[in-house]
């Protein structure tokens, strides 16, 4: 629930202009509250200039007061830092201290969500790979088959996926160290959640902090559509009930070096 401190408040009226369902109004010289509709964004507590408003249901140490020297990002040194990133394919046979794990899942717990659901869950999974690699390729290897099989349009768009699938897996069953979905990452970090768009912002932000801490990170569509389709999967990781598989990140430190940004295509844009 919001709480409003009236000794602290000075009645400017901040917390009601900026509140979107307007579920603070102002009565008199003092905000006041009517949270019928209150998503718990937190806008109130952050544009308030006396720190007047806290909500009970949150760590309100969370909160950090705003200096420019600690927020403030060079627009072009963040760009060309978004430029520089690569997905990584190699990575060193080296554990991912906790501190650095813990940062990269704090800017998923900050990114943005729609209507504040805060729906986004974190699944990592380190001392356990092995047995989540066998279900996967096993898992993966079955899909592929099913694809070969099949006469759909859609099937027949995947079959030259599908041959591929099926080296990857014979191959990982020789040598498990011949690993083409998983890379050898040293950790696995799956984001669960009802919106799609809620995980991927989450999963972008996340990408970029583990970039700044050294880590390199690999997006693998190959085990989202594996794991969703596998119940095992879906059982090991203990997903919770209506949350579904979104995004997954191989994580680890990089074992290869860039040296320059890479080109692309120019931006489709349309000015109106």
């Amino acid at each position: 629930m919001i709480k409003i401190d009236t000794e602290k408040c000075i009645g400017c009226g901040q917390c009601a202009r900026d509140c979107f369902p307007m579920c603070i109004e102002m009565d008199g010289n003092t905000a006041k509250l009517n949270d019928n509709y209150c998503i718990k964004c937190g806008h109130c507590i952050a544009v308030c200039p006396k720190g007047a408003i806290s909500i009970d249901e949150y760590n309100m140490r969370d909160v950090k007061k705003y200096d420019e020297k600690n927020f403030s990002v060079d627009p072009d040194n963040l760009l060309n830092f978004i430029k520089f990133r690569r997905s990584i394919r190699q990575f060193k046979d080296k554990k991912i201290e906790q501190e650095k794990i813990d940062k990269v899942i704090e800017a998923g717990r900050f990114t943005e969500t729609g209507s504040n659901a805060q729906d986004v869950s974190y699944i990592v999974v380190r001392d356990n790979l092995k047995q989540l690699k066998d279900l996967t390729f096993e898992n993966m290897e079955r899909i592929a088959h099913s694809v070969l099989e099949s006469r759909t349009a859609e099937a027949r768009l995947y079959r030259r996926y599908a041959k591929i699938w099926i080296k990857m897996c014979r191959d990982y069953r020789q040598n498990s160290r011949n690993d083409r979905i998983f890379f050898n990452a040293p950790a696995v970090v799956v984001v669960t959640a009802l919106s799609a768009v809620d995980a991927a912002l989450a999963s972008s932000n996340m990408e970029l902090v583990a970039d700044t801490l050294g880590l390199g990170v690999l997006f693998s569509g190959f085990f989202v559509r594996a794991a969703n389709e596998s119940q095992d999967i879906i059982d090991f990781l203990q997903v919770k009930k209506r949350k579904k598989i979104m995004t997954c990140m191989m994580m680890g430190y990089p074992d290869v070096r860039y040296f320059r940004t890479v080109p692309r295509k120019q931006a489709d844009v349309i000015w109106k």
